[in-house]
């Protein structure tokens, strides 16, 4: 079977893009690509916490409402939030109400600031685990890497929670810490390029 499918333009994309119709933005313009928001990079490790025994097509279709009920995944602001906020959000029907998953958030907001206060932002905490070109493997063909492993304990230790080896694995295919376009992949040669230029925090 061929590791690509065609997209509606028909140029060919990784094949997970073809378990839905929205995929296809997603993988052309975001997976992959190099981040350094610490919003965003907050964001993504939120969400998928909140994809764990879930399907991402589930989480993406309600990220607008995660949004709307995280206050934009605004760390600090989360941070504050309180039991009252907890029973609002598992009142919620737009979001995912797991109790443990929403107090994780809560709790790793505060473990944000925490470390920001100490290493500077998230993004030069995060971008220290880019793991080195001689670990990379064949594109798509682990869950999780030494590099995940050495993260997810290392955020542990800080207090973090569902932050396991694969969630953080998942979150750095994302936010282009490695670049798991397979060959053939149009989005490949783009994702390489901005790995390229992209100039990493410090």
């Amino acid at each position: 079977m061929s590791e690509t499918i065609d997209g509606p333009d028909g140029r060919p994309r990784c094949r997970w893009c073809g378990a839905a119709p929205e995929f296809f933005d997603y993988h052309d313009r975001e997976w992959g690509f190099p981040v350094d928001d610490d919003r965003r990079l907050f964001e993504k490790l939120c969400l998928e916490s909140f994809q764990s025994g879930l399907s991402w097509r589930t989480i993406l279709a309600k990220r607008e409402h995660f949004r709307r009920a995280f206050a934009n995944f605004e760390f600090r602001d989360v941070a504050r939030f309180g039991e009252a906020d907890v029973a609002r959000l598992l009142q919620d029907a737009g979001i995912v109400r797991h109790r443990g998953k929403i107090e994780a958030v809560i709790n790793n907001a505060a473990r944000a600031v925490e470390l920001v206060a100490a290493e500077g932002s998230l993004a030069a905490y995060v971008w220290r685990f880019e793991p080195a070109a001689d670990e990379q493997v064949a594109p798509q063909s682990r869950s999780t890497s030494p590099a995940s492993v050495a993260m997810s304990k290392d955020l542990k230790k800080r207090g973090w929670k569902f932050v396991g080896p694969t969630t953080v694995y998942a979150f750095m295919q994302a936010m282009g810490l490695i670049n798991d376009h397979v060959e053939g992949c149009v989005s490949r040669a783009e994702v390489e390029a901005a790995r390229a230029v992209f100039g990493r925090p410090a």
